[in-house]
């Protein structure tokens, strides 16, 4: 589930694989569903919950029901075909878009299923810590702002990046804005 852009056509979901293969999204497509759904499960919980709270109905019908949840949630952050990004990249991270929907703006559950936030595992004081760190200040400064010891501030950084898999800041800075992680 790496190098795939899915985009939307006549209402329906379609995906490039990255053998080349351009094929519409069924619920017959198992190994990609599941592979989305436990990342959309994982990473994004709000959404899930939204999710199968929407399609609760064909609950009895798992193949189906886990579809609509995949699909859905593809249709609402990658819709346009586009040469920019993968829209799942070699990593397995997911690189949203901005789609257009009619229902913007009124939706309840925008921000939630589009757009959704990144379920990090981090703490509220982990992530205090990592926006400053984001946004430039040194362990000293960040420290001194939250009246930290700078042990501690460092104790966070590194459990950040254990929980994370990431070794340096620069690799932080790049997860933090793909992942829209300071996004308001």
């Amino acid at each position: 589930m790496k190098d795939i852009e899915f985009y939307i056509y006549d209402s329906e979901l379609w995906c490039i694989h990255p053998d080349g293969r351009n094929e519409r999204v069924s619920e017959q497509d198992k190994d990609l569903i599941q592979g989305i759904l436990q990342r959309i499960r994982e990473q994004y919980p709000d959404a899930y919950k939204a999710l199968t709270e929407c399609y609760q109905k064909s609950a009895p019908n798992v193949p189906y029901f886990q579809y609509l949840i995949v699909s859905r949630f593809m249709k609402c952050n990658f819709g346009a075909l586009d040469n920019t990004k993968k829209d799942i990249d070699r990593n397995g991270q997911m690189h949203f878009e901005r789609v257009s929907c009619p229902l913007r703006g009124e939706c309840p559950y925008e921000g939630r299923i589009c757009n959704p936030k990144l379920n990090t595992r981090l703490s509220d004081a982990e992530m205090r810590v990592m926006k400053m760190v984001y946004e430039g200040y040194s362990n000293e400064e960040i420290s001194s702002v939250l009246y930290l010891s700078p042990y501690t501030v460092k104790n966070h950084i590194r459990s950040v990046y254990q929980k994370l898999d990431i070794h340096e800041k620069a690799e932080f800075i790049k997860y933090a804005h793909t992942n829209g992680m300071f996004q308001e």
